[in-house]
C-alpha cells in the first residue's frame, strides 16, 4: 500500500511538473514570445533610442504577448490596441510624479484599484489592468524621468507593433488552434463580488507593502507592491492566494540563487547577457501552465539580467530583492486573511458544482447526439469541462500542497481530484464516440444517462439525498465492453457515486466518510 502511494505521489509530481503540450502549442507560443520580445528590442536599438527605453520596449512586448488571452484572435487584435489608451496615461502620470512621493504612491494605489476592479470585464479588462499596473511599475524599476517620456512612448509603440506582427501576422498560432476556453467568474453582488472584494484587498495589502517597503528601501520599495500584485492574479480564495505567496517566496529565493551564480559574474556583458534574457523569455511563458514557482525564478533571473545591464547589480541588490518579496507575501496573506476573506471551502464547493453540473451537460448533448440529434453538440462542454476542471485544481491547490497540515482535507481533496479526472476521462471517450458518424445509439443509454443525472443532481442539491452506491455498476462497465458509449455512460455514473462521500464528508472533519 505504501509503495503505491509513493508511486501516486510520484506520478502526481511528474505531471504537475511536465505539463501535456498537446500539438506543440506551448512551444511555439513560448518561441514567439522570444521572437516578439527580440524584435521589440531590436527595433528600439535601430532607432537610436536609449537603453531604458529599449528594456521598456522588451517589457512591454512581454506583456503584450503575456497577458492578452481573449477567446477569439480579432478580440485579441482589439485588446492589444486598446493597451496605449491605459499604458500612455498611466506611464506619463508615473513619471510625472516621480519627485513627488505622496502624490505618487496615492496615484499607484489609484491605478491598482482600478487595475483590479476592471477584471470584472474578462480577459479584455485583465489584461488592460495588468498593463495599466506594469507601466507605473517599469517606470519605478527603471527610474524614469519625465525628460525620457517621449522616448518611452516610442519604445512602447514599436513594442506593441512588433509584438502584434508577430502574434497576428508572422506566427498566428491561435488561428490555427483555437484559444482554451475560459470559466466565467463565480457570481456575487457588491462588496461580496469577486473584483470588488479583490479591489479593496489588493489595494489594502499595496499600501502596507509601499510603507514597509520604503522603510526598508527609498530606491527599491516597488518591489514589495510588485509582489503584491501578481499574488493577487488569477486567485480567488484565502487558500489560493496564501500558496501562491508561499510559490512566490520559493521561485524569488532560488531565482536570486541563480543570480549570484549567473547575473553577478555576468557583469552585464550585452551579448551574453541579451541571451540569456531570451532564454529566461522562453522561460517565462513555458512554464507558466506548469508551475508558478518556476514562471517566478525566470522573472527574477531576468530581473537580475536587466540590472546587470543598467549597471547597479550586486548581492546586496539582491538580498534586497527577497526581503521586498518577503514583504509582499505577507502583506498579500494578511489581507486576504483579514479583509473581506473568503473561505477557501466555499469556492472550492462553487467551482466542483460548475464543474459537475458541465458533465451532465456533456453527458446530455452526448445521448441526444447518439439519439440522431444533429444539433445537439457535446464537444464545447467537454471544452469547458477541461477549463473547469483546471480552476478546481488551482481551487484545490491549498489542500493538496505539501505543507498543509490537514490531513484529513488533503485526503479528501486528493480523492475528489482523482475522480474528478475519471469523470473527465468517462466524458472525453463518450464525447468521442458521439462524434463518430457510424456510432449506434444503445436504447439503454437513455437510462444510464439518467443515472449521471439523477447522481449530479444529488451532488450539487444543499437538501439532495446520498447518492446511493449501487454494486452492479461495475459488472455493467464490463459487460458493456462491445458497446462503448454505454460504458463510458455506466462509468461516470460510478465515478459520481463514489464521490458522494468525499463531497459530503463536512470541511472540518478528519476522516474521509466511508
Amino acid at each position: 500500500m505504501r509503495d503505491r502511494s509513493r508511486g501516486a505521489e510520484l506520478a502526481a509530481v511528474q505531471k504537475y511538473f511536465m505539463a501535456p503540450d498537446p500539438g506543440l502549442v506551448r512551444l511555439r507560443i513560448s518561441l514567439r514570445a522570444v521572437l516578439g520580445v527580440a524584435l521589440a528590442v531590436a527595433l528600439a536599438e535601430l532607432s537610436g533610442l536609449s537603453l531604458i527605453a529599449s528594456i521598456t520596449a522588451g517589457l512591454a512586448a512581454l506583456l503584450a504577448l503575456f497577458t492578452v488571452a481573449d477567446p477569439s484572435v480579432r478580440r485579441q487584435a482589439v485588446t492589444t490596441a486598446l493597451l496605449p489608451t491605459v499604458g500612455f496615461p498611466v506611464l506619463a502620470l508615473a513619471t510625472l510624479l516621480h519627485g513627488v512621493p505622496l502624490l505618487r504612491d496615492a496615484a499607484w494605489l489609484l491605478v491598482i484599484f482600478a487595475g483590479v476592479y476592471a477584471r470584472r470585464w474578462g480577459p479584455r479588462g485583465h489584461a488592460l489592468g495588468i498593463f495599466a499596473f506594469m507601466q507605473f511599475f517599469v517606470t519605478q524599476f527603471l527610474h524614469a524621468l519625465p525628460a525620457q517620456l517621449p522616448e518611452l512612448y516610442a519604445a512602447t509603440g514599436i513594442a506593441l507593433g512588433a509584438a502584434a506582427t508577430v502574434r497576428f501576422a508572422l506566427w498566428p498560432v491561435e488561428r490555427r488552434v483555437p484559444p482554451p476556453a475560459v470559466p466565467a467568474a463565480l457570481p456575487g453582488t457588491g462588496l461580496a463580488r469577486a473584483t470588488t472584494r479583490q479591489a479593496v484587498q489588493v489595494s489594502v495589502a499595496s499600501g502596507a507593502a509601499l510603507v514597509i517597503g520604503q522603510f526598508l528601501s527609498e530606491e527599491r520599495w516597488y518591489w514589495a507592491v510588485g509582489t503584491v500584485w501578481w499574488i493577487f492574479v488569477n486567485t480567488a480564495s484565502r487558500g489560493e492566494t496564501l500558496v501562491r505567496g508561499f510559490r512566490r517566496v520559493l521561485g524569488t529565493v532560488t531565482g536570486i540563487a541563480a543570480g549570484f551564480l549567473v547575473a553577478v559574474p555576468l557583469g552585464g556583458a550585452p551579448v551574453v547577457t541579451a541571451l540569456l534574457v531570451a532564454l529566461c523569455v522562453f522561460g517565462i511563458f513555458y512554464t507558466a501552465a506548469v508551475s508558478y514557482s518556476w514562471m517566478i525564478l525566470a522573472v527574477t533571473v531576468m530581473a537580475s539580467l536587466l540590472y546587470g545591464l543598467l549597471g547597479v547589480l550586486d548581492g546586496a541588490l539582491l538580498l534586497l530583492r527577497v526581503t521586498e518579496t518577503c514583504v509582499g507575501a505577507a502583506c498579500a496573506g494578511l489581507a486576504v486573511t483579514l479583509v473581506l476573506p473568503v473561505r477557501t471551502h466555499t469556492t472550492n464547493d462553487a467551482w466542483i458544482q460548475r464543474a459537475l453540473l458541465c458533465v451532465r451537460s456533456a453527458t446530455s448533448a452526448s445521448v441526444r447526439r447518439l439519439a440522431g440529434e444533429e444539433a445537439a453538440d457535446p464537444t464545447p462542454h467537454a471544452a469547458e469541462l477541461e477549463a473547469l476542471l483546471g480552476r478546481v485544481r488551482l481551487s484545490l491547490a491549498p489542500l493538496v500542497h505539501p505543507l498543509t497540515p490537514f490531513r484529513g482535507r488533503k485526503q479528501r481533496a486528493r480523492r475528489v481530484l482523482a475522480l474528478l479526472d475519471e469523470a473527465a476521462g468517462e466524458v472525453r471517450g463518450l464525447v468521442a464516440v458521439a462524434a463518430d458518424p457510424d456510432a449506434g445509439h444503445d436504447a439503454r443509454l437513455a437510462a444510464a444517462c439518467w443515472r449521471v443525472e439523477a447522481a449530479v443532481e444529488a451532488l450539487t442539491s444543499r437538501e439532495g439525498a446520498a447518492v446511493e452506491p449501487d454494486g452492479h455498476l461495475r459488472a455493467e462497465i464490463h459487460a458493456h465492453a462491445g458497446a462503448p458509449a454505454l460504458a463510458h455512460a455506466s462509468g461516470l455514473a460510478r465515478v459520481l457515486t463514489e464521490l458522494d462521500a468525499p463531497l459530503r464528508t463536512p470541511p472540518g472533519a478528519w476522516i474521509l466518510r466511508s
